[in-house]
């Protein structure tokens, strides 16, 4: 099946190397859609795929069209495409706070699915929530959630609510993460180790913590208890971030992400 790409850029790209990887289809049967000729050079030459500079041109293709775009560039996308898809074509949307309903509108087209992936999908590790219009085909489901696979987990909803909530949760949420390890190292440093023990320290922490979580499936926080003595270090830590108001700041911090995607979906 024949997949166009409106926009090149980083998660175009995750996903074209996870589609061809994945054997889903031909280097031949992708085509991206990218006005930068040094960004189409790029794709042609490392994926064997096909480009153009117009959007125009995609529109004689077939399969599924990925826009991939920022959201600042979203509205002259649609309206280089309004009312030229055929009825036949799904149109899916990576561009983060832009709804269904707005790509429906802007495109004239009912047949739309809305994702919120994240950026550790680069590495095959990525997270994506996605939702699809009714007029969506069975076959186009299925076929963009085996793609959406080769990213690494994907979590199809029924409700499009729930993409603006992982929007804020896990498309976000791998910045804040980044925060947190930055803030582990720099604490490292801090108490008198190099950088590069402090990082080595502290990746091994997160990778070992998350993978145990997810292979124990015990809740975080009992894992936690197993790590706490009475009295211990850990225990001091802990109600130190407590007091600081750590996990407040959190969930205070996903909350604002999330009223934020419903103003730029408004």
């Amino acid at each position: 099946m024949g997949i166009t790409f409106v926009g090149g850029g980083v998660m175009a790209e995750a996903l074209i190397k996870g589609i061809i990887n994945a054997g889903l289809s031909n280097p031949g049967d992708l085509m991206v859609s990218d006005p930068m000729k040094e960004r189409r050079l790029y794709l042609e030459s490392e994926y064997e795929i096909k480009t153009v500079e117009s959007n125009d041109l995609i529109l004689d293709g077939d399969g599924i069209i990925i826009l991939a775009v920022k959201p600042q560039i979203l509205p002259y996308v649609l309206s280089d495409l309004n009312g030229n898809i055929s009825n036949d074509r799904c149109v899916a949307s990576i561009v983060a706070g832009v709804t269904s309903g707005t790509i429906k509108e802007g495109l004239s087209h009912n047949s739309v699915i809305r994702i919120m992936p994240n950026t550790p999908a680069q590495i095959g590790q990525g997270m994506s929530v996605w939702y699809s219009t009714d007029s969506v085909s069975e076959s186009d489901r299925l076929f963009l959630g085996q793609i959406l696979g080769t990213l690494g987990d994907e979590v199809h909803v029924e409700d499009e609510k729930f993409v603006d909530m992982a929007t804020a949760l896990s498309g976000s949420g791998p910045a804040y993460v980044f925060l947190f390890i930055e803030s582990l190292i720099d604490s490292g440093v801090y108490l008198g180790m190099s950088r590069d023990m402090s990082r080595r320290l502290v990746l091994q922490t997160i990778l070992g913590s998350s993978e145990l979580v997810k292979q124990s499936g015990k809740h975080p926080a009992d894992l936690k208890d197993m790590v706490t003595s009475p009295g211990g270090t850990t225990i001091e830590a802990l109600v130190s971030m407590e007091d600081e108001g750590f996990r407040a700041s959190v969930i205070k911090a996903v909350r604002s992400a999330y009223d934020r995607s419903l103003e730029l979906g408004g």
